[in-house]
């Protein structure tokens, strides 16, 4: 395990011996002279410190002033106290003052990574409840899950935006995890402690958009009964998060540029200017230069918006790092829900949530994972738990759970739909036991045969088929192995659903005979 170790020490030369034997051992050290800086230093971190290593004696805030000031803001992070005295009665005040453990200066490499080690097996029992005591909404680098060097880039680019107070753009689609990224440039950045606002320019009506933005006085429009602060002002000193900007009407986007490159705002209703600092991340699932093409947003803000773009990739294209998010998300719900003993994740269903596409990225995958917590059964989640997946995902698809996934929802589990609220709504079935349930390969096995999974390529004569011919084998049978799901069918073709249809009436396919058939 690689570790996020602060030294705490006013002494130059002692802290860069800690940060040799620190690092050595694989662990990062972070560096800090006095407590002040260091109490600075763990509000910046969001508690992404896992061991303290602190100098008992030291200027302008010493080592159990520090220790106080950690109690009272309930931080648990493991400290071990350094003296150079040896004194019983100084340790023991550390000790009371709730030090992990206690080391006599000077400390040897073997001894500290020693101390280093038992603290990290207590931070490591006690990060599920300290995850669970992290202020809401707070999200820093080290809260980003992933295994994927795509999404590693995007992290390292995120982390050098954070540093300075560039605008930045953030692309993706829906679900990716745009605001989480923008969170964590705010928590890395030195507004850490500032206002964090967010906007969903799609979702604020377009007569709206430009009160709520900049605010409004009172009688400044029909209906404005009372004076209101605008979201720039709100987020004064800290970052607005303006998602999906590219919904922004135009007439709003003149006055966002003022903001931008001035920043100047101009309430509704009020005859001057106001000053505001804020620090702007934007967010888009749509191609911003293509609707500068189409004339849907100001080329001029889109320079100024766009300095320093990140794309987040969509789930489908880092499927590594689905089985990280499976066991995070399982581990948390089973805290949140308060279960005896965290649930763990079958191979099964380790393969089945790898290989689903995930078109609503990591919310469709947390909500999924969410479901299947509230309503397991065993100690472990499997194939069974996710039924509507395994109806979506070819190698694990089942005539029993297929048939589950468009039925009429008869034998609904009352939980469900008020747990999902983002996901396409599929009915979830009474189950029987598990040590009833068929094993889903062979019922596969048994709704498809071999010999209906087959496209023949010659003719009776042994000439080549006509590609048209083939094309409408092809479309005959998708539309039979989804059971007439069309966005599924589109999809999985790699075409559009218009361009399905237009083959359908081409090739005289009633998209209601495979179901006939399968019947």
């Amino acid at each position: 395990m690689i570790a996020h170790i602060l030294i705490v020490d006013d002494d130059p030369i002692q802290r860069r011996l800690l940060k040799n034997a620190v690092e050595r051992h694989g662990h990062v050290a972070h560096l800090a002279e006095n407590g002040r800086a260091a109490l600075d230093f763990l509000a910046r971190s969001n508690g992404d410190v896992n061991v303290i290593v602190l100098d008992l004696m030291m200027p302008e805030m010493d080592g159990l002033s520090f220790l106080a000031a950690l109690r009272e803001t309930g931080t648990t992070t493991p400290v071990i106290v350094q003296t150079g005295q040896g004194s019983i009665e100084s340790v023991v005040q550390a000790m009371r003052a709730g030090a992990f453990d206690f080391v006599v200066k000077p400390v040897s490499p073997e001894r500290i990574a020693t101390s280093i080690s038992n603290a990290l097996k207590l931070d490591q029992r006690e990060g599920k409840s300290k995850a669970g005591r992290r202020r809401p909404g707070v999200v820093g680098f080290n809260d980003i899950v992933s295994a994927s060097p795509d999404m590693l880039r995007v992290i390292d680019l995120a982390q050098r935006a954070a540093h300075s107070n560039i605008p930045v753009v953030l692309e993706g689609e829906s679900g990716v995890g745009k605001e989480m990224i923008a969170r964590a440039i705010q928590s890395g950045s030195d507004r850490a402690n500032k206002p964090f606002i967010t906007v969903n320019c799609g979702a604020i009506p377009a007569n709206l958009v430009e009160s709520i933005l900049f605010g409004h006085e009172k009688g400044a429009f029909t209906g404005a009964t009372e004076r209101h602060t605008g979201k720039f002002v709100e987020a004064d000193g800290g970052t607005l998060f303006l998602d999906e900007i590219g919904d922004l009407p135009l007439d709003v986007q003149v006055k966002l540029l003022r903001a931008v490159q001035q920043g100047e705002i101009e309430t509704v209703g009020a005859g001057k200017v106001q000053k505001v600092n804020v620090r702007l991340i934007s967010a888009t699932n749509k191609d911003l230069i293509e609707e500068v093409r189409a004339g849907r947003f100001r080329e001029d803000l889109y320079y100024r918006l766009n300095v320093f773009p990140i794309t987040i990739p969509a789930l489908r294209r880092r499927k590594e790092d689905v089985p990280h998010l499976v066991r995070v998300f399982a581990e948390r719900f089973s805290v949140e829900q308060k279960l005896p003993r965290h649930l763990g994740v079958s191979a099964g269903a380790l393969g089945l949530l790898t290989a689903y596409d995930w078109p609503g990225n990591i919310r469709q995958l947390e909500n999924a994972i969410f479901r299947a917590v509230v309503l397991a059964e065993g100690e472990e989640l499997t194939e069974l738990d996710f039924p509507q997946i395994a109806a979506q995902v070819p190698e694990f698809r089942t005539a029993e759970l297929a048939a589950t996934a468009v039925a009429p929802a008869m034998a609904m589990e009352p939980s469900v739909s008020r747990l999902d609220m983002s996901e396409p709504s599929f009915p979830q079935p009474s189950m029987p036991p598990r040590s009833n349930r068929p094993d889903p390969r062979a019922l596969l096995a048994a709704a498809y045969p071999a010999s209906d999974n087959v496209i023949v390529s010659t003719d009776d004569a042994g000439e080549v088929r006509k590609l048209a011919d083939v094309e409408e084998e092809l479309i005959r049978f998708a539309l039979k192995f989804y059971r007439g799901q069309m966005s599924q069918v589109a999809r999985k073709l790699g075409i559009g659903r218009s361009t399905l249809y237009r083959k359908l009436k081409d090739y005289g396919i009633d998209p209601d005979d495979p179901l006939k058939e399968a019947a």
